[in-house]
C-alpha cells in the first residue's frame, strides 16, 4: 500500500489546495488538515493524528463533508500503517458514510477507502470477506495506475483465499497491460510465479523470480528487490538450504536498508529455521527487533486512543461550556425583564408570592427526595467497598493461604462485622490503629497473587504519600482493590502489574494484566461504574486500553491540588 499512499496524498493535496475557501472559518479544518498532511510526511504521525482529528471535529462544524472525509481516510491509513487493523476498518468504513455513491467527484475517494478497508481485511486473514471490498475500489477507481494496484492486491488476496483459477486469471490480464521492463511489470511478473507455484508443487518459478529481480535491480527498486529475495528464499526453502540460506541473507540486507522492520523479521525466522549453525545469534537479534516492534506498535496505539480520548474530552467541555454561557445569557435577560417589569410585579405581589411559595415548597420536596435518593446511594456504594470487597479479600486469603493464623482471620470478620454496624448506624469508620499508607496498599494486593499469578507493585514508597489527602488515599484503597477483585472475577491473568507515580502535582496509576480482556458484549459492572465515579469525584479521569484476548491497560490521573 505504501506506493498508493504517496499518491493519495498528493490528490488529496491538489483537492485541499483547488477548491475555493469559503471564508474565514470555512478555512480552519483545511488548514489543520494541510498541517496533519505535513507531520505524516516527516514520519511525525501523532502530531499528524492530532491535526486529522482537530480538521474532522472542525469540518463537522462547519458543514464541509469532504474535509471531513479525507481527515477519516487519512486517519484509517494512519491506524493501517500502526498495525491497527480494526481501527483502520472503522474509521474507513465511517469515512464512506459522508461520501454520495451516485456522485462522480467523490469516486475516487471511495476507492481509497475500500482500498484500506480491503487491505485491512486482507491483514486480519479475512481473505473472502476482503475480496469484495476489493472489487468495490476497482468499481470506484478513476486511475488507470490505481485501478492496476487494486487489481494486483485483488489477485494477492485470491491466492491467500487459495483461488488460485482465478488469482492466475487475473495477474495474467495485468500482466498483459503493463510495459515489460518497468518495476510494475516485474511486480505482477512475480506475483504471478508465485501464486502459480503454489497452486502446483511442480511448476518452477525460479526463470521468472530471476527475470523480475534482474528488472528490479536495474531500476533500482529495492522494495522489489526485498520482494524477490523473498519469493527465492521460500521456493528454495526444502529444496536447497544453502540458497535458502543465501537469500534470507540477501533479503535481511536490503530489508536493513530500506527500513523494514517487518521484513527484517521475516529474514531472521526464515534464517532461525533454517540455518543451525548461527540459529541462536539469529534468534537473539529477532527477539530483541519483534519486541522493539510491538512496543513500538502498542506505544502507537494507545496514543491514538489517548489522543482521541482528550479530543473527545475537550468537545464536551467545550459543549458545556457553551451550555453554561447560554444559561447565563438567559438569566441576564430574565433580570432585564423582572426589572422593566418592576411595577406589574408589585401589583401582582399577593399572586406571585403565592406561586412563588408553591414553587418553593415543590422544590424543596424534590431536594428531600433526591437527598433521600443520595443517601441510599452513597449506603450503598459503602457496603460495595467496605463490607463486600473486605469479604472478598478475606476469602481471597483463606482460598490461597495455608499460613492463615484463626485469630487472624476472626479479628478481621470481627472488623468487618462493627463496619458494616456502623454504616447501619451512617457513622464514619475509623481505624483504631494507624498503618502506614504504603503497608494498606501492600497488605490490600498481596493476597490475590497465588503460585500461578504474579503481582507486581511499584512505586508505593512511604514518602510519596506525605502530602496526599486522607479523602485521596481512602479512595485509591477502594480504586486498587476494585482492580483485584475484577481481575480476579474475570480477567484470568498471570501477570498483573500495579505502578504508582507521583510528579507535577499529579498522581498517577497504571494498572497492566495479561488476561482476557474487557469483552466488548459484557456491559461494565457496578464495581467499575464505582470506580470511574471515585475517580472523577476527585476531579481526574481514567482510561481504558482493552482489546479481547490481549489484557487490560488501565491509566488513573489524579490532581493533587
Amino acid at each position: 500500500m505504501r506506493k498508493l499512499i504517496l499518491f493519495l496524498f498528493f490528490i488529496l493535496g491538489i483537492f485541499s489546495c483547488s477548491e475555493k475557501k469559503q471564508g474565514k472559518v470555512k478555512g480552519e479544518s483545511r488548514n489543520y488538515y494541510l498541517k496533519a498532511l505535513s507531520f505524516y510526511n516527516l514520519g511525525v504521525y501523532d502530531s499528524s493524528f492530532v491535526y486529522l482529528e482537530l480538521a474532522k471535529e472542525q469540518a463537522f462544524k462547519e458543514d464541509d463533508n469532504l474535509t471531513v472525509v479525507r481527515s477519516l481516510i487519512l486517519i484509517g491509513i494512519n491506524e493501517y500503517d500502526q498495525g491497527d487493523f480494526f481501527g483502520a476498518q472503522e474509521t474507513s468504513l465511517k469515512s464512506i458514510e459522508f461520501l454520495e455513491k451516485s456522485n462522480l467527484k467523490q469516486d475516487t475517494l471511495l476507492s481509497f477507502a475500500y482500498n484500506t478497508i480491503a487491505n485491512s481485511t486482507d491483514e486480519l486473514k479475512q481473505y473472502n470477506k476482503a475480496i469484495p471490498y476489493y472489487h468495490q475500489a476497482i468499481k470506484y477507481s478513476t486511475n488507470p495506475e490505481n485501478t492496476l494496484i487494486y487489481i494486483n492486491n485483488l489477485a494477492v488476496c485470491l491466492r491467500n483465499a487459495k483461488r488460485y483459477a482465478e488469482s492466475i486469471k487475473l495477474s495474467e490480464e495485468i500482466l498483459s497491460k503493463v510495459p515489460s521492463g518497468t518495476t510494475d511489470y516485474a511486480k505482477f511478473l512475480n506475483n504471478l510465479a508465485k501464486t502459480k507455484w503454489i497452486a502446483d508443487n511442480s511448476y518452477n518459478p525460479v526463470p521468472d523470480y530471476h527475470k523480475a529481480l534482474a528488472i528490479r535491480t536495474s531500476q533500482k527498486d529495492r522494495w522489489g528487490q526485498n520482494s524477490s529475495y523473498a519469493s527465492l528464499a521460500k521456493y528454495y526453502d526444502h529444496k536447497n538450504s544453502d540458497s535458502s540460506i543465501y537469500y534470507l541473507h540477501k533479503q535481511y540486507e536490503i530489508a536493513n536498508v530500506i527500513n523494514s522492520a517487518d521484513d527484517q523479521l521475516n529474514a531472521l525466522r526464515g534464517l532461525i529455521q533454517t540455518s543451525s549453525f548461527n540459529s541462536q545469534r539469529y534468534l537473539s537479534t529477532y527477539l530483541a527487533l519483534n519486541d522493539s516492534i510491538q512496543q513500538a506498535r502498542s506505544a502507537a496505539k494507545n496514543q491514538f486512543a489517548l489522543i482521541r480520548y482528550e479530543v473527545e474530552k475537550n468537545k464536551a467541555d467545550n459543549l458545556r461550556l457553551e451550555k453554561e454561557n447560554s444559561e447565563k445569557q438567559n438569566r441576564l435577560v430574565r433580570q432585564r425583564a423582572i426589572t422593566g417589569a418592576s411595577i406589574f410585579l408589585l401589583l401582582l405581589a399577593v399572586g406571585g408570592g403565592t406561586l412563588w411559595y408553591k414553587r418553593r415548597k415543590q422544590r424543596l420536596e424534590l431536594e428531600a427526595e433526591n437527598k433521600v435518593k443520595e443517601t441510599q446511594l452513597h449506603l450503598s456504594k459503602k457496603v460495595h467497598d467496605v463490607v463486600a470487597n473486605d469479604i472478598y479479600h478475606v476469602m481471597t486469603e483463606v482460598e490461597y493461604r495455608d499460613d492463615l493464623d484463626r485469630e487472624v482471620l476472626l479479628d478481621k470478620l470481627e472488623i468487618i462485622y462493627n463496619q458494616s454496624r456502623d454504616i447501619s448506624h451512617n457513622v464514619e469508620q475509623r481505624s483504631t490503629v494507624e498503618v502506614p499508607y504504603n503497608e494498606q496498599i501492600s497488605t490490600l494486593l498481596k493476597p490475590y497473587g497465588t503460585s500461578d499469578r504474579r503481582i507486581s507493585i511499584v512505586g508505593i514508597d512511604a514518602e510519596q504519600w506525605v502530602d496526599v489527602s486522607k479523602r485521596i488515599k481512602e479512595e485509591i484503597k477502594h480504586v486498587l482493590q476494585e482492580f483485584m477483585v475484577n481481575m480476579k472475577k474475570h480477567s484470568e491473568a498471570e501477570r498483573v502489574v500495579v505502578r504508582i507515580e507521583k510528579s507535577d502535582q499529579q498522581l498517577k496509576i497504571f494498572y497492566k494484566d495479561n488476561g482476557v480482556g474487557l469483552p466488548a458484549e459484557r456491559p461494565q459492572g457496578k464495581g467499575m461504574a464505582n470506580t470511574v465515579s471515585r475517580i472523577e469525584s476527585l476531579g481526574g479521569g481514567i482510561i481504558f486500553v482493552s482489546e479481547p484476548g490481549e489484557g487490560l491497560s488501565i491509566t488513573v490521573n489524579i490532581p493533587l491540588i
